[in-house]
């Protein structure tokens, strides 16, 4: 069972809009997809079609009552993937949890006792915009982090907070976990902006930054207003697209490898026929953020 934390401390970035469709697009591809709601926002929650305020059981009776994992798992409206819902009721966790001895390891030893771990591929944790005890404990759980950053100067804020944060769980409390990639979200390459922030991008991550585009898509902001996925709710739009190349790109990256998909006609697959717009230096061209408009070009699987 691999283990996920989405992570960027920057409100708005794409984290809730990555988790669900990353999570969304290994399901189709028949992996079993657990996504855990750590944001009090609880917008993750509504994406799937749950309603927090009616939730009996959420994050919150885990690391508040020591109730156990098993117990908080719902099924969703898409085969293969489930959630553990949050709500409101999870902001109060850093202020009851402050003095608590262990406070950073009660998810990992929860998903260590799990009862259905064997039954999942992938664990996804949706973190909330913040570096707290939540962000602390999806940390130390998880041996994988994503970090979706918007194509916008203002991203780059703050990242060398997140990164030493990060490299101080390495160094004291999970020494497994890994940075997978930096995914630009929000990208719109018509833009001079973008291009210049991809190549800021670049300059600092390097080969951690994905060759996947998250382009701007009206779609994928629609899409938790109905409570589901972007590929039941578009799944010919640019998004779909881009995530499915994602869902791709990071198998690839973490060297798993999927199963026979399921619904796979449903998951669209990037074309070779997109508009070349000015790439960053070593990349091909990536298509504008239209709908009406091809994706960009499929994405080479590295063992």
């Amino acid at each position: 069972m691999q283990r996920i934390a989405v992570i960027n401390q920057k409100g708005g970035v794409g984290k809730t809009t990555t988790t669900v469709n990353l999570g969304a697009a290994l399901a189709h591809r028949g992996l079993r997809v657990l996504l855990l709601d750590m944001d009090p926002q609880a917008n993750l929650t509504v994406h799937v079609d749950k309603r927090p305020d009616l939730e009996g059981s959420t994050l919150t009776s885990l690391l508040l009552d020591d109730q156990k994992l098993d117990a908080l798992v719902q099924e969703t409206g898409l085969p293969n993937l489930f959630v553990v819902p949050s709500d409101t009721s999870l902001a109060g966790v850093e202020q009851v949890l402050a003095n608590r001895i262990g406070r950073e390891t009660i998810l990992r030893e929860a998903l260590e006792t799990f009862a259905g771990r064997t039954s999942f591929d992938f664990v996804l944790f949706d973190c909330p915009p913040s570096l707290g005890v939540l962000s602390a404990n999806a940390l130390v759980a998880a041996d994988w982090v994503v970090i979706p950053m918007q194509a916008e100067y203002l991203s780059l804020q703050g990242m060398a907070k997140l990164l030493e944060v990060i490299q101080l769980v390495q160094k004291r409390l999970n020494p497994q976990l890994k940075i997978a990639c930096v995914l630009p979200c929000m990208v719109d390459a018509r833009t001079n902006l973008s291009t210049e922030v991809l190549r800021e991008i670049d300059t600092h991550f390097g080969s951690l930054l994905t060759r996947t585009r998250i382009r701007n898509n009206v779609k994928l902001a629609e899409a938790p207003s109905f409570g589901r996925t972007i590929f039941e709710h578009a799944p010919d739009s640019n998004g779909a697209r881009d995530y499915a190349a994602f869902a791709d790109e990071f198998l690839a990256m973490i060297g798993v490898r999927a199963p026979a998909a399921v619904g796979n006609d449903e998951v669209p697959s990037p074309t070779d026929d997109s508009p070349e717009v000015e790439p960053l230096a070593g990349e091909p061209p990536a298509a504008p953020a239209r709908d009406d408009e091809p994706p960009p070009r499929e994405i080479a699987a590295e063992a």
